[in-house]
Parts: C-alpha cells; sequence; structure tokens
C-alpha cells in the first residue's frame, strides 16, 4: 500500500516588504538572491505544497503583509488562517521604522495561534541583517531577541538572524524543516551508527530539493560552528549552475591531505555528505559504505513504515 502524505501547515506572516516570499522562493523555489528583485507583493494568502521527504508535505501559507489583509486575518478569516497550524514563522525587517506596530500585529497573531493551535512552534527571523553594520549585528540581535521572547510568553519562540545574501537563511530554515520531520530521532540514531560503522569524522543527511540540513552526526570536534548552513548554500549555487547547463548534479569528491569529503544522492529525497580523515580508507570502500545503506535509509524515509535500525557491530 502506498503511505499517506503527511500534511503539516505552515505560517509564514510578517509585514508587507520584510522579505517572505523572497526567502521562500530562495528555499523552495531555486531562486538566487539578486533575482527575488523581481518577485511582487503577495496578494492576500498564496497557498503553496512542497513535497518533503517523500511523505511529507508542507502546506505553506505565505500570508501577506499589507495592513489591510492583516486585520482581516484577525477578524473574518482568523479561524480559517491561524486553525491546525504547525508552526508559524513571524519575519521582522530589522529596519523597519514601524517597529510598534510589526511587534503588535506579532501579538495578534499569538493571540489567534494560542487560541486556535496552542501547539504550534513559533519561529522569528530577524530578515535583512545584510543592512546593519557588521560590529552592530549581535547587540540588534540580541535586543530584538529579547523583546521578542518576552513579548512571546506564554509561548516561546526561536529566533534567528537573516538574510537572503548568506548562509544565515539556510541555518534558520534547517531548524524550522528539522522540528516538523516526525521520525527524526530515529533518523538521527541510525546515522550516528552509520558513521560509527564506516569510522567517519561526520555525516551530514540534505533534503534532496532544498538542500536544507535534516539530521547530522559527528565523532570529532570541528571548528566552524557554520559549517552545515555554508554547505547548503554552497552546494544549492552549484547545484543551480549545472541546472543552467542543462546538467544535473549527483556527487562530489573533495579531498587534500586532512580529509576527504564524498557529496553523493542517498535515497529518493536526500543527499548525504561523508567527511573521513583516515587517508588508510580508500574512496572507492567509502563509495560503496554509501550505496549499501541507501536502501535502509529508503526505509526510514516512509513514515508509517516499519521500525528498523542499522546495527553497530
Amino acid at each position: 500500500m502506498p503511505n499517506t502524505a503527511m500534511k503539516k501547515k505552515v505560517l509564514l506572516m510578517g509585514k508587507s516588504g520584510s522579505g517572505k516570499t523572497s526567502m521562500r522562493s530562495i528555499i523552495f523555489a531555486n531562486y538566487i538572491a539578486r533575482d527575488t528583485r523581481r518577485l511582487g507583493a503577495t496578494i492576500d494568502v498564496e497557498h503553496s505544497h512542497v513535497r518533503f521527504l517523500g511523505n511529507l508535505v508542507l502546506n505553506l501559507w505565505d500570508c501577506g503583509g499589507q495592513d489591510t489583509f492583516m486585520e482581516n486575518y484577525f477578524t473574518s478569516q482568523r479561524d480559517n488562517i491561524f486553525r491546525n497550524v504547525e508552526v508559524l514563522i513571524y519575519v521582522f525587517d530589522v529596519e523597519s521604522r514601524e517597529l510598534e506596530k510589526d511587534m503588535h500585529y506579532y501579538q495578534s497573531c499569538l493571540e489567534a495561534i494560542l487560541q486556535n493551535s496552542p501547539d504550534a512552534k513559533i519561529f522569528c527571523l530577524v530578515h535583512k541583517m545584510d543592512l546593519v553594520q557588521e560590529d552592530q549585528r549581535d547587540l540588534i540581535f540580541k535586543e530584538r531577541e529579547e523583546d521578542l521572547r518576552r513579548l512571546s510568553r506564554p509561548l516561546e519562540c526561536a529566533c534567528f538572524r537573516t538574510s537572503i545574501w548568506d548562509e544565515t537563511l539556510y541555518k534558520a530554515w534547517s531548524s524550522i524543516v528539522y522540528q516538523l520531520i516526525p521520525n527524526v530521532q530515529q533518523l538521527e540514531m541510525n546515522l550516528r551508527n552509520f558513521a560509527q560503522i564506516i569510522e567517519a569524522d561526520e555525516v551530514l543527511l540534505f533534503e534532496r530539493a532544498t538542500f536544507l540540513v535534516i539530521s547530522h552526526y559527528q565523532c570529532k570536534e570541528q571548528r566552524d560552528v557554520h559549517r552545515f548552513e555554508k554547505i547548503s548554500n554552497i552546494i544549492k549555487q552549484f547545484k543551480l549552475s549545472c541546472s543552467k547547463l542543462a546538467a544535473s548534479f549527483q556527487s562530489m569528491e573533495v579531498r587534500n591531505s586532512n580529509f576527504a569529503a564524498f557529496i553523493d544522492i542517498f535515497t529518493s529525497n536526500t543527499y548525504v555528505m561523508v567527511v573521513m580523515s583516515d587517508p588508510s580508507i580508500p574512496s572507492a570502500a567509502t563509495l560503496i559504505n554509501i550505496r549499501n545503506a541507501r536502501k535502509h535509509f529508503e526505509k526510514l524515509e516512509r513514515v508509517d513504515g516499519p521500525k528498523h535500525s542499522l546495527l553497530v557491530r
């Protein structure tokens, strides 16, 4: 029997011009940052269904942020908009001159969420951080984060600084999507076992279309805490460059005197990245191990499928 799709409703809200549609287009529609300039304002609500990891479907509601629409969301459309929400993503323009109004609308969203979807997870993205002077970014974000957490009570919110011009967008959206994956703990356990079996330093799992990191396991400490989102951004841009040349990206091996990194198609919905530092393990052995693990991880992606686990021998 085919598996039934699991739909998760995601609200994307914020003032008009805050950058909601631009970030959605980069993550899910393969836009590059400079091409988002031609996107127009969202009228009312734009619905899109994004298939993610096979059975998981993100029912994304991109809500236009003009005042008229916002008022309607809290009155005549209140039940329709805020019922059965899994995740609310609220986007703030860091340079907004109407911060008080932004916060008022955000609180109105929280009241509607508390009434209609009290278990929803809340994410606040402080966006367009590239417009802030670099030496001021940490301070401004920290102040905004403290304000948002205070305003969100009794609900909890996770805050991220974002920009379409760097990898911060991938960090935020990877964290959001991670919350929606139903069997993520089992996936991580099996990824850990896989890494230990093949003696890898680190293993990352990327969603195939978006290249968001959905799971990882590291056996050795790594210096760069931002490496996941940097890799997502670099490989996504490389994939887009390949597609412009009518070529498809399948795999890559990067090697130097300290390590070898392998990126390869893993399952029908994922890529895997394996990092090895043991020079005695040949590339062919690692590639064979990746190939042999594919069938097992395919089974894990079936949300309602049987529960299996890789065993460390």
